[in-house]
């Protein structure tokens, strides 16, 4: 090596820092690499727990650990998503994004489709780069989680859990409160369950009736458009909602550990399914039901919950939609019941406007509704006449129930 000029002590310091460190990076060592360091680069003689590795276990204690779980844990955790040692690998693997439902938190073998790597790397559309608040996590940690996704996304090898399986996550989580009926629900074990045994009689879903009751026989079972266990993940049973048109109510969720039906690890145990308030389920016993409850408040994307919180209020009860449709109402249109509304409404010709439906199903935006009701149709008075208008946050909601087709 040619000699160097001289600096000053500083200057020359830092000089030689970094040759060192390009010659590291020139000879692929181990610091490089991110082997040997803990998540904020350091080496792990510096306070590290295990070496990074492409393992859920060092993925826990070199990332989740130090820099997530001081927000996700708990009840409270954001968008229910638990990073917590017990309920990290349930909570991510094949676990749809409540923040952009196109993707998957953790796609199995697809690190670019996998939304953690998004949050982690500053790429996602919605939201900020995790760790919230930074500092951003070093490219060569994240590389460890890409590399540990390629591989399929493991749940770490040993020996057999002891016992039954329990409940160690849901999403929604109990007794919270949510503005928006969740697409599906998802429910993480401890161990691997029996696929077979996940199923519309094991994993059931009821509303109260709008009593927030479960015990007076007016409940209402929600028909769920699948209940399977997860094919990325066999530890999570999935319940699809997406055909259901949700109402506001108080919901129970069962998993049933007693009786003929009942969920079963690939073991055969039973499960301990007992629920206090707080998670892991069970009480050491194989058997015995997991049941909780959640609240969903607020506009809801149906005709149920538009009629309620909108048309009846808004349009109804104030004495000009309010029935029986004919001459005597504005443009003949009866909204007084959902009913009504629906038969005044879905692909019904505007008066006003004869080549624009009232409610096109299927397309918010050449709804003659939504024109009036965002002030931009081109005849007439924006409604509610006269105001106060609604805010663009409920007509969204409508618009959702109309892009969706409208359904009765």
């Amino acid at each position: 090596m040619p000699a160097l000029p001289r600096f000053p002590d500083k200057q020359q310091t830092a000089h030689w820092l970094l040759i060192i460190v390009l010659s590291c990076l020139a000879g692929g060592c181990s610091a490089g690499s991110g082997e040997g360091l803990d998540v904020s680069g350091r080496p792990l003689s510096e306070g590290g727990d295990l070496p990074l590795a492409a393992t859920l276990a060092s993925i826990q204690a070199n990332l989740f650990n130090p820099s997530c779980i001081v927000c996700h844990s708990g009840a409270s955790a954001p968008l229910g998503l638990r990073l917590d040692a017990a309920s990290s690998f349930t909570s991510l693997v094949g676990v749809a994004s409540r923040q952009d439902g196109g993707f998957l938190l953790v796609n199995p073998g697809q690190p670019d489709e996998s939304y953690l790597i998004r949050k982690l790397e500053g790429s996602a559309a919605e939201g900020e780069q995790m760790p919230l608040g930074g500092p951003p996590i070093p490219q060569a940690t994240i590389d460890f989680v890409r590399q540990w996704i390629v591989d399929g996304a493991p749940a770490d090898a040993g020996s057999p859990p002891h016992g039954p399986p329990v409940v160690v996550s849901l999403n929604p989580a109990a007794d919270t409160v949510s503005s928006g009926f969740p697409a599906q629900i998802t429910v993480g074990f401890d161990q691997e369950i029996d696929a077979s045994t996940v199923n519309e009689l094991t994993f059931t879903l009821r509303a109260s009736g709008g009593d927030g009751q479960f015990n007076d026989g007016n409940e209402v079972a929600i028909a769920a458009t699948s209940v399977v266990l997860a094919p990325t993940n066999p530890r999570l049973a999935v319940m699809d909602l997406s055909g259901y048109q949700a109402v506001e109510d108080r919901y129970q969720v069962t998993l049933r550990g007693s009786g003929p039906n009942a969920i079963l690890s690939v073991g055969g145990a039973v499960l301990d399914g007992e629920f206090t308030g707080s998670l892991p389920s069970g009480d050491g016993a194989a058997g015995g039901d997991f049941v909780a409850q959640f609240d969903v408040q607020g506009l809801q994307p149906s005709l149920a919950s538009i009629q309620e919180n909108v048309f009846t209020p808004g349009c109804s009860l104030s004495g000009c939609h309010s029935g029986p449709a004919g001459p005597n109402l504005p443009a003949g249109m009866d909204l007084s019941s959902a009913d009504a509304s629906f038969a005044s409404l879905v692909n019904v010709a505007s008066a006003q406007v004869a080549t624009e439906l009232r409610v096109a199903a299927g397309d918010a935006a050449a709804s003659y509704l939504v024109q009036k009701l965002e002030g931009s149709a081109a005849a007439g008075s924006r409604m509610p006449l006269g105001g106060p208008f609604l805010d663009q946050e409920t007509i969204d909601v409508i618009r959702l129930w109309i892009d969706s087709g409208a359904p009765q």
